[in-house]
């Protein structure tokens, strides 16, 4: 998952991490200003559900506006570790590498 609350924050008119944290704390969410920049630089450590609640409150946004998805990084049962795939639907379909002679001719089927 990657965090993304800078931009539903510019939707609703918060440009800096102290403003934000400031509308937090009047609907009852005190957040510590290292914690607070760790959600505004984009690298939360932690955050409890309650706390997204509050914070959708505040942006006027959805859940979903907050954690964008990543399934190409889930690492899938044989795959060896530090590849990449494509994430499943993504419109690419897999080609099979074709040996061919040094002519350019491809080499007849075993």
């Amino acid at each position: 998952m990657r965090w993304n609350l800078r931009l539903p924050a510019a939707n609703k008119g918060i440009w800096k991490a102290s403003e934000l944290q400031r509308s937090l704390s009047e609907h009852g969410l005190v957040i510590p200003a290292g914690k607070m920049s760790g959600l505004w630089s984009g690298q939360p450590v932690s955050l409890k559900l309650e706390d997204l609640d509050v914070i959708c409150v505040v942006l006027g946004c959805e859940i979903g506006d907050l954690l964008i998805p990543e399934p190409e990084k889930v690492r899938r049962p044989g795959q060896a570790e530090g590849t990449e795939r494509a994430a499943v639907g993504a419109g690419t379909a897999a080609r099979a590498v074709v040996p061919k002679r040094r002519g350019g001719r491809s080499l007849p089927p075993e």
